[in-house]
């Protein structure tokens, strides 16, 4: 009874409309004194939830991408991607996931990836002929590359509800192979589709240009450089490099580039201070949560559900991909991550996979659900500034889906997709 009640107020709160956090808390609080456990205990859950040093990191992370979505650096990694690559068929579209895997790996969030390179590219590629739905799912999908190419506020939420065992600089090394590779089956299913309508491209405006494009984003990139290159040679920890980052990127979107104002300032705090608010009331939550899955022992019978169903590895990697997948199309991404990790983990663990491996098939997974109805936060934005119905964007995003499910496929059951970067730099 206790367990149904935890369940099912979760699933009706979220049926109703309740935000994620709230309904996670409802529900973990009814169940903790159905079975009579002390009071105290709950809200100790809870503020145990949000006192995890490397959860100081992420509203770090999450206020460098504010600054930098209204800094400039946006605007500049478009022209570079637009001259290095826009001169091919559909050029424009390959440049929307170019300037996603460079973008995505400075800000680290899908949402601010879809919103700042979509306002810049879509109108543009509109303009130039491009069907509005096209230029909406090549935002769309490509900005899951914020996910997966670090740094990556999502991994320290994995590192963390994992039990705080696993390394975020391995996870950081361990997402830029498969993100890479992501990309570059978008772009592939970017060419075809616009070779497919015929799509315009622009002329090669020569390697000077290129040059200097590129010297004009390379201080925006560098970001990205101080916050990875920092973690992973030991100077800084995760959470001092994100500190670093934000110190870097006010100095450079507001004495560099001077695009930032004021406005821009108070929005990106404000933003940020809105983002991180709404993730650590999660964490919180989804702790208390957690506690009582595992006093219900549900990771166990969940496991014991997949096992008794069958005990071929592959298929049981496979059925936790479709959970996963289906999970993504109607929760958010921070609650999935905090929920699903405690179940799903170990019976990964048990049937061969490295928690690591693990954790780039959870991002990719989750990352595609912002993409796919009914609650794709990135689909909305996309199709928002795109002017296009989600319906009609949906029924033409197959063959993007398809290219991040190849990748999907290949980090599952490849360990070495996103295990060998971090062995060289780290050691096995």
């Amino acid at each position: 009874m206790g367990m149904t009640l935890l369940l099912g107020l979760f699933a009706l709160g979220i049926i109703i409309g309740m935000p994620v956090a709230f309904a996670l808390g409802l529900a973990a609080l009814s169940a903790f004194f159905y079975e009579g456990l002390p009071h105290f205990v709950a809200f100790q859950r809870l503020s145990s939830g949000v006192g995890t040093y490397s959860l100081l990191a992420i509203p770090f992370f999450i206020f460098a991408g504010e600054l930098m979505l209204h800094g400039g650096i946006a605007n500049r990694l478009v022209q570079f991607a637009t001259a290095l690559v826009g001169s091919r068929r559909g050029g424009l579209g390959i440049v929307n996931v170019f300037s996603s895997m460079l973008f995505g790996g400075i800000s680290g969030s899908a949402v601010a990836d879809t919103s700042a390179l979509g306002s810049i590219l879509i109108p543009i590629m509109k303009k130039e002929g491009y069907r509005a739905d096209y230029a909406v799912n090549v935002t769309v999908t490509s900005s899951i590359a914020g996910i997966m190419i670090p740094p990556s506020h999502n991994m320290i939420l994995y590192a963390v509800a994992a039990g705080g065992g696993i390394s975020v600089s391995r996870l950081f090394m361990a997402g830029v192979v498969p993100g890479v590779l992501m990309c570059v089956l978008l772009g592939f299913a970017a060419w075809i589709v616009a070779v497919r309508h015929g799509y315009p491209s622009v002329p090669f405006p020569g390697w000077k240009v290129v040059g200097q494009t590129a010297i004009r984003a390379l201080p925006g990139f560098f970001t990205a450089v101080i916050i990875v290159g920092g973690v992973l040679s030991g100077i800084f920890t995760v959470t001092e490099s994100g500190a670093i980052g934000v110190a870097y990127a006010l100095v450079i979107t507001g004495l560099v580039y001077r695009e930032l104002t004021w406005a821009g300032f108070v929005m990106a705090v404000r933003q940020a201070s809105k983002t991180t608010a709404l993730v650590m009331i999660l964490v919180g939550c989804a702790a208390a949560y957690g506690y009582m899955l595992a006093f219900y022992q549900v990771p166990e019978a969940l496991a014991g559900f997949i096992t008794g169903y069958t005990q071929n590895p592959t298929t049981i990697l496979l059925l936790i991909n479709v959970m996963l997948l289906v999970a993504g199309m109607v929760m958010d991404m921070a609650a999935l991550i905090l929920i699903c990790t405690p179940i799903f983990l170990p019976l990964a663990v048990q049937f061969g996979m490295d928690p690591i491996q693990f954790g780039m098939v959870l991002m990719m997974n989750l990352g595609l659900g912002l993409c796919t109805p009914p609650v794709g936060s990135c689909l909305f934005v996309g199709c928002a500034i795109g002017g296009v119905k989600i319906e009609k964007a949906v029924l033409t995003i197959w063959p993007f889906y398809l290219a991040i499910l190849v990748a999907l496929a290949l980090t599952t059951y490849v360990p070495a997709v996103s295990l060998t970067l971090p062995n060289l730099v780290f050691g096995n």
